[in-house]
């Protein structure tokens, strides 16, 4: 008991002995009255009966403590080991009290409910091509441990951002879904974005679907995409890469994974949406209230450090890819990896001058039955590279500035 809280209620307001102040009462003004004893007027359901008269009714105790806790959510220490029911509608009292458009409690708020609920909280997350929304809130997105489905497609990242660091951590272990499409992102970026993978063997352990279309990326760059140990499916469409029996074979010899002759429903956005407790999170998020005195205030910042013109055309720029970019003219270059039983049948055959593209075998030296290894080493997914594997000296550079 020396540790635990101590709450003391005195002339009919409740308050803790301690250092932590709560949140006052808001004060009654359609009240005439000004007896402190009277309860506050959100603790009252007021309704009319037939004949138009009004009417109230109390609250009840579970109401008036949750809206209680609500209003001082920043002083929770934890909700593990509390129902789902009660996080459900706390979490819809703490959003009706707009608890989180304030950035000085958004963040907690989200990593309290996070850490309790998981991917109830929010178990998929999209933020196509709502480049300004990412950068806004990138701290109120890292508190979302248990997302299984993150879109980021058309926001903007380039080959260095500081979200790449975030999405081969341990917070999104559980990510199986990761679209990246329409962001300029080259060789570089996948170089980078996998480097902590290739090395440290963390990270993206159960991506299973990957969309990198409208980047600028080569053949060269799909080598970097080998440590991801169960990548069933790709979309690289929109790339510098052009189908070809070339093309076939190399991501067959890397990825393991065959060319798809219709185009597959996975990649289609239309019905790529949020979904969770906080599936409107990113909507109240971008109409933040008094955002005229936002903007001001960036524009100040931007223009003490000379960036202002910059950064403005930045940011009232249109998105790199929109939600019109499916062309039928463009080459959908959609790739999944086949059932063990039509390996045979799906398996691409390589023409003889374009077997030695990156065989599977060919550094394997000294070992019987070499025909046989190559044999199974193709039809067995690819798996992550020891940690013995050589590095190049730019590999090294990245790891360095981890």
């Amino acid at each position: 008991m020396d540790n635990s809280a101590v709450y003391v209620r005195e002339r009919g307001s409740l308050r803790r002995v301690g250092d932590i102040i709560l949140v006052q009462p808001k004060p009654a003004s359609s009240c005439r009255r000004t007896n402190p004893f009277v309860l506050r007027k959100e603790h009252f359901i007021f309704t009319y009966n037939e004949e138009g008269s009004l009417r109230y009714t109390t609250k009840s105790l579970f109401d008036i403590t949750l809206l209680f806790v609500a209003d001082n959510i920043q002083h929770v220490d934890s909700l593990v080991g509390f129902p789902e029911q009660i996080g459900d509608r706390l979490f819809a009292a703490a959003e009706e009290n707009r608890v989180f458009l304030d950035p000085a409690i958004s963040q907690k708020a989200l990593k309290l409910f996070s850490d309790a609920y998981g991917d109830m909280v929010l178990g998929s997350l999209c933020l196509r091509n709502r480049f300004p929304l990412l950068h806004e809130r990138m701290d109120e997105i890292k508190t979302f441990h248990s997302l299984k489905s993150l879109d980021l497609f058309g926001c903007r990242l380039g080959d260095d951002h500081e979200i790449f660091q975030h999405l081969t951590s341990p917070s999104l272990a559980n990510l199986i879904q990761l679209f990246i499409g329409g962001n300029n992102v080259s060789d570089v970026g996948l170089q980078r974005l996998t480097a902590p993978i290739r090395m440290m063997q963390k990270g993206l352990d159960r991506l299973l679907l990957l969309d990198v279309s409208y980047n600028p990326i080569s053949e060269w760059g799909l080598r970097y995409l080998k440590c991801l140990p169960v990548l069933v499916k790709l979309d690289a469409s929109g790339t510098n890469m052009k189908l070809g029996t070339r093309l076939k074979t190399t991501i067959w010899n890397l990825l393991g994974l065959i060319h798809s002759e219709k185009p597959l429903d996975c990649f289609d956005h239309s019905g790529c949406k949020s979904e969770g407790w906080a599936e409107q999170w990113e909507t109240n998020g971008s109409q933040m209230p008094k955002q005229k005195k936002i903007e001001d205030s960036r524009a100040s910042a931007l223009r003490f450090f000379g960036r202002q013109k910059f950064v403005r055309d930045v940011l009232n720029a249109a998105p790199l890819i929109t939600g019109s970019v499916k062309d039928s003219s463009t080459e959908k270059l959609h790739f999944y990896k086949p059932a063990a039983n039509k390996h045979a049948k799906e398996k691409p055959v390589p023409p003889a001058s374009s077997r030695r593209v990156l065989p599977p075998c060919s550094d394997i030296k000294k070992r019987k039955q070499e025909s046989s290894s190559c044999d199974a080493s193709r039809q067995s997914p690819p798996t992550k590279r020891s940690s013995s594997s050589a590095f190049t000296a730019e590999d090294v550079d990245l790891l360095n500035s981890y």
